[in-house]
């Protein structure tokens, strides 16, 4: 009995200094930028116009941004697992924006300024297809007859349900890090020892979590980004901006999204008769070294896709931004030139 409570210290032990001691290091700059936020009126991230949609009773949020002059097409941007419309990076908006498209990007439902689901269960769950139903009450409500959709992982999938329920208005794809199966017994899956090297290093970020505050949870959110994406697409003010305006003006993280999205994706089944007859042109982004969804699914999608085409990215892991941005924003670009307004 007495050796298993010194094992059990012993591993309490180990996870603290694992807690406390290792971990991305943040920029030496990073506290004198993090206090200059503070002390300076935060910028407005929500600039364009906003309203709600209603989907399956619940309210869903969402923003247009419109280019000067007169819009040369519409591009809706479907975010990743328990992500909010506001974790797109700014920059990447501006991209579509500064070309002339207009760009509606959305609050998943539990997510954001969209209703939290109260009475989620696993014996009561939503799914990919209700996900897609909230693109499309944003789109109805914004009367948006025709429109490129870029989604993100489970965001992919999400596009991927919307584009086959409605390939009328669909003008093109971008599927990034996504599948049309992630449950295929035929491809690769997520395995247990990444799961266990996650969770690894994930405790780092932990220390952040427990001392609280509003700065620490900034620190947690940089420090999230170093551990995925390394210092090259790192911008550390506005990160801190973004976090600080999500928390002090909007409803902040909820942690619940992360279960349910991840039962909507695993309880999704199959995609791949539904794509088989979609025809929108679609450009399929995918990182070799994606260990979340490996490669495999990125090209199976561009097999099963009529009118598909992959971008594959040498040694990058399931991360957004990628580590060659422009390269990807060029290719984009292009394709949405291509398909047409």
């Amino acid at each position: 009995m007495l050796s298993i409570v010194f094992a059990f210290l012993a591993v309490f032990a180990a996870i603290l200094i694992c807690i406390f001691r290792f971990g991305p290091k943040l920029p030496p700059e990073t506290d004198a930028i993090i206090d200059d936020v503070f002390n300076n009126d935060l910028p407005e991230f929500v600039s364009g116009q906003t309203g709600f949609a209603e989907s399956d009773g619940l309210q869903i949020w969402y923003e247009s941004i419109a280019p000067d002059g007169t819009p040369k097409g519409t591009v809706l941007l479907i975010m990743s697992h328990a992500g909010s419309g506001l974790e797109w990076p700014p920059k990447f908006i501006r991209l579509f924006v500064h070309a002339g498209y207009r760009v509606i990007r959305y609050d998943h439902r539990g997510t954001g300024m969209s209703d939290w689901v109260e009475n989620w269960s696993r014996q009561n769950p939503y799914l990919i297809a209700d996900m897609a139903g909230d693109a499309l009450a944003v789109l109805d409500a914004l009367q948006i007859e025709q429109l490129h959709i870029v989604g993100l992982s489970l965001g992919g999938m999400v596009a991927q349900e919307l584009a086959t329920r409605v390939p009328e208005r669909v003008l093109s794809l971008t599927l990034m890090m996504t599948s049309g199966n992630i449950s295929d017994p035929d491809l690769p899956s997520l395995t247990s020892r990444f799961l266990l090297v996650s969770a690894l290093k994930g405790l780092p970020l932990l220390k952040y979590r427990m001392a609280g505050g509003e700065k620490n949870l900034i620190k947690e959110r940089i420090a999230k980004v170093i551990s995925v994406v390394g210092t090259e697409n790192l911008d550390i003010r506005e990160t801190a901006e973004v976090v600080l305006y999500e928390m002090r003006k909007r409803r902040g993280f909820n942690i619940r999204a992360v279960f349910q999205h991840q039962a909507a994706a695993s309880m999704a089944g199959s995609r791949y008769e539904k794509l088989k007859t979609l025809h929108a042109p679609t450009l399929v982004i995918h990182g070799t070294a994606d260990q979340v969804i490996p490669v495999e699914h990125g090209r199976k999608l561009v097999d099963i896709l009529p009118n598909a085409k992959g971008l594959w990215l040498d040694g990058v892991e399931h991360i957004f931004p990628y580590p060659n941005m422009s390269r990807v924003n060029e290719t984009i670009m292009a394709h949405l030139i291509e398909s047409g307004s």
